[in-house]
């Protein structure tokens, strides 16, 4: 297995070229002796109800799986809770307000952006909202898409994460 650092050489506090492998989550510098922990990032994502009982999803307008189906989300920024998080994004990708929400269960998952597999842990939500009339795609979502619950299906989203969230999702019911 490739460590989750490899593409990392250069220690970050001294700059030495002598960033070694640790362990499996950790490189240390043999010059400073800087350990650096490779922990996962949080990020979020969401299965938003209207009070018909339909879920919005969304199109991804960008890579990795760019026009497959998604949830919307996303990472969790720098001094923001998870909360924040949900409702920060849901409103970036879709315009709307959700009036409340649901933790559902985690993921740990691999999202590869341009070329660097960032490790995460996915948290899933639902999350509620009486109307879906003034959705709109925006920032990372090309598309709305509203859909029964009944009719998700994995095959049709790109991460794979997702896909496993989905397979949760419906098995809850």
């Amino acid at each position: 297995m490739i460590h989750p650092l490899h593409q990392f050489i250069f220690c970050p506090a001294c700059g030495s070229k002598t960033f070694q492998v640790r362990n499996e989550k950790a490189k240390q510098c043999t010059t400073c002796g800087f350990t650096y922990y490779f922990n996962p990032s949080a990020s979020v994502a969401c299965f938003i109800k209207n009070a018909k009982g339909n879920l919005l999803l969304v199109k991804r307008a960008k890579e990795p799986a760019k026009g497959s189906l998604d949830l919307p989300g996303g990472f969790v920024d720098i001094n923001e809770t998870i909360e924040e998080t949900l409702y920060r994004e849901i409103k970036e990708e879709t315009g709307l307000s959700i009036t409340d929400h649901t933790y559902l269960f985690s993921l740990p998952n691999i999202y590869p952006y341009m070329g660097f597999n960032v490790h995460t842990a996915d948290l899933f939500f639902e999350c509620y909202t009486d109307s879906f009339n003034n959705a709109q795609a925006n920032d990372d979502a090309s598309e709305i898409i509203i859909l029964p619950p009944g009719e998700l299906n994995p095959d049709a989203f790109g991460l794979q994460s997702i896909k496993k969230a989905v397979l949760l999702y419906r098995s809850k019911d």
